[in-house]
């Protein structure tokens, strides 16, 4: 976490760092497909099936985002309330997404109409276990995974496997789970600004956790927003309270700036580079890797 002589000139490279990205087409990113759809349940339907798939480089998940939404067709939250595996789930043989299949595919449409049909919409689902007073989502996003997975699964499967392909889309922090993509898309439908959609009006931005991925533990542990070196769900929490320091009310502002930061390369963490190209040159340990010496002697050329 860092010091409080380190606040001020963190910030204030932090907040030019998250103006610079806060506009629509700043970088590829998923949330693009999301913002197409112009009514809010679109919006939701497609960032819950979005944020589920946002694993593996941005160009293959933008892909079966894609192919997802060819099947989903141009209403897709319309097309989740009246979804019925029996009848919809063949169109979904082909779906593939690393080691997604369409079953997983169409387990996941099918936990979402029913959270629907429960809730009014993903929102309501999610507020059930939602308390305003905790001082973050923890225990929500623990009970909605778990009230998630407690829904009928046999529809989709047939015979539900051991650990259906479908438990990935709903990891719960006391499993130590990060939870990146459900804490992504909660950034998507709780923040708002020229990026996140505000979608969601009743859960506060101020209890978000960061989503953390390779890219945001890499810069993350550069600016020495976390001493732990091991991802999971402690280390999100522990960048987004050194974030809250920054800006109790939207910690999570950065995650979008903090991610593409890595993603372009900029960040020089146990890298050659250091920090010759990061635009938080000054602020940041990168501490290069060194090459360990070969114990053989080394062959004459």
């Amino acid at each position: 976490m860092p010091n409080a002589e380190r606040l001020a000139p963190l910030k204030s490279a932090l907040d030019a760092l998250y103006g610079d990205f806060n506009y629509p087409d700043s970088a590829a990113d998923p949330i693009q497909i999301v913002r197409r759809y112009p009514r809010a349940d679109d919006r939701e339907a497609v960032g819950f099936c979005a944020a589920a798939l946002a694993f593996g480089r941005v160009g293959s998940v933008l892909q079966s985002i894609e192919r997802l939404l060819a099947v989903m067709g141009p209403e897709p939250a319309a097309y989740v309330r009246r979804f019925d595996p029996r009848r919809d789930g063949p169109s979904f043989a082909g779906l593939v997404h690393r080691w997604t299949r369409g079953p997983d595919l169409v387990a996941l449409l099918w936990v979402m109409k029913q959270m629907i049909d429960r809730g009014g919409s993903i929102e309501g689902f999610f507020l059930e276990g939602y308390d305003p007073t905790a001082d973050d989502i923890e225990g929500a996003l623990d009970f909605f995974s778990t009230r998630a997975l407690a829904l009928d699964l046999k529809a989709a499967y047939g015979r539900v496997p051991k650990r259906p392909g479908v438990c990935y889309f709903f990891p719960r922090p006391s499993a130590g789970s990060g939870c990146k993509r459900l804490n992504l898309f909660l950034r998507w439908m709780v923040r708002r600004d020229a990026l996140d959609l505000g979608v969601w009006t009743r859960v506060s931005p101020s209890k978000l956790i960061v989503p953390l991925d390779t890219h945001v533990i890499r810069v993350g542990r550069c600016l020495r927003l976390t001493t732990y070196t091991s991802p999971g769900w402690r280390m999100a929490r522990d960048i987004t309270a050194s974030l809250r320091r920054l800006d109790p009310d939207d910690p999570v502002k950065y995650d979008y700036a903090l991610c593409h930061l890595g993603m372009m390369s900029a960040c020089g963490f146990n890298r050659p580079q250091e920090d010759a190209q990061c635009p938080l040159r000054g602020l940041c340990q990168p501490r290069a890797r060194t090459r360990k010496r070969s114990r053989r002697p080394s062959a004459r050329r």
